[in-house]
């Protein structure tokens, strides 16, 4: 999954600067839905990602079944945190 596409996909741009809050809640909610829905590993992962990065991700027991995914989100975590340092 592209970053880019799933932006597009849902909140109907790749630029969000002048998207409401309103409009950037119901995309996040969008996001929620087929995070559920999802069943393939690597799709629900970047959909978490997605959430990750608006701050609006579900806890990583609740998100992940095994540890392997919850370790793979631990390091997106990290590398998020590390990427904030440099600014």
């Amino acid at each position: 999954m592209n970053f880019d596409d799933l932006l597009q996909r849902y909140f109907a741009t790749i630029d969000l600067s002048d998207h409401t809050p309103r409009a950037v809640a119901a995309g996040l909610e969008r996001i929620h839905v087929d995070f559920g829905l999802e069943k393939e590993g690597a799709k629900r992962f970047a959909l978490w990602c997605v959430l990750y990065m608006f701050d609006d991700a579900p806890a990583l027991d609740v998100a992940f079944e095994n540890e392997t995914e919850r370790d793979a989100a631990r390091n997106f975590m990290d590398l998020m945190a590390m990427s904030d340092e440099g600014d």
